[in-house]
């Protein structure tokens, strides 16, 4: 697949570079490209991310970074078993924890939340940084919602974390997930307020929250394109009918030209005797009537 001129490679995280010292240097330049596309299309194209990926695991996969980059790939696009398999590869390569909660929510897309529930605790959580235990706690409460336990659910939600006035940057969707585990339960007043909480630190949009909040307070929002496009129909319409409008003037004064040229005409005959028509002159007074309408 074609990489972008303006990508060199050296746009990867130092560690990631340090992993793909033990390759040629040829070969590092092309897979650390291959990354770097990976991790810019994961979001907003995630098939392109995929296919990146496939070519870095071609090119390198005894690299953990590659395994790992390959798994979130597979991930983005709910190719769940594939991504497991990924994320244990590098897991054994690394002998990290960090993937533990990722690696949880691989299980509940297998359809397997009680595997999830027992990943979620095991001794590998105490080893997880803050980030990692609050993402684990947010895998645990999806895991008891699939399994239609909402105050369970609730329940795993508050946490010292969940009620901390300081923003971390897991703040936003703990206090979403909490809200809509809320909502679910049918707690709709707790809800609006906790989606308003989450809006509240929400800096960089990473959650819907304030759509739910509108929609809760009944609020629509609407498309400017949309009015643009009304407003257009409004014009056009006010054209059609400023121009039907000089069309009937311009009828009417050929009809009045017409019935001013029949009196001339008339007056004109006035003196001279008017046979009766015939059938024939009719049918012929009809025609021209008609070639003039």
């Amino acid at each position: 697949m074609p990489i972008p001129e303006d990508v060199t490679g050296e746009e990867i995280d130092k560690d990631v570079r340090q992993e793909l010292l033990s390759l040629p240097k040829g070969l590092a330049e092309d897979v650390s490209k291959n990354l770097v596309m990976v991790a810019r299309l994961i979001d907003e194209d995630p098939e392109g991310a995929y296919a990146y990926s496939k070519i870095a695991l071609r090119l390198a996969s005894r690299v953990a970074a590659v395994r790992e980059a390959a798994g979130f790939a597979a991930y983005a696009n709910q190719k769940y078993s594939e991504a497991l398999a990924e994320f244990r590869a590098a897991r054994r390569m690394t002998g990290s924890v960090d993937l533990w909660p990722v690696m949880a929510d691989c299980e509940r897309g297998l359809g397997r939340p009680e595997k999830a529930l027992e990943m979620a605790g095991a001794p590998e959580v105490h080893k997880l940084d803050k980030a990692g235990q609050v993402e684990m706690r947010l895998v645990a409460a999806g895991a008891r919602r699939d399994m239609d336990q909402l105050d369970a659910a609730i329940v795993t939600l508050q946490s010292p974390e969940l009620a901390s006035n300081t923003v971390q940057p897991w703040t936003a969707r703990l206090r979403y997930a909490y809200a809509d585990a809320l909502l679910a339960a049918g707690r709709e007043d707790e809800a609006r307020e906790w989606f308003a909480k989450a809006v509240e630190s929400d800096k960089d949009g990473s959650t819907d929250a304030s759509d739910r909040l509108a929609e809760m307070d009944g609020v629509e929002f609407v498309d400017a394109f949309v009015e643009d496009e009304d407003d257009s129909d409004v014009v056009d319409a006010d054209t059609d009918a400023d121009s039907e409008i000089a069309d009937e003037a311009s009828v009417a004064d050929e009809v009045d030209v017409d019935d001013e040229d029949d009196d001339i005409e008339d007056d004109e005959d006035d003196d001279e005797p008017v046979a009766e028509p015939t059938a024939a002159v009719e049918a012929k007074d009809d025609d021209k009537d008609d070639d003039k309408n």
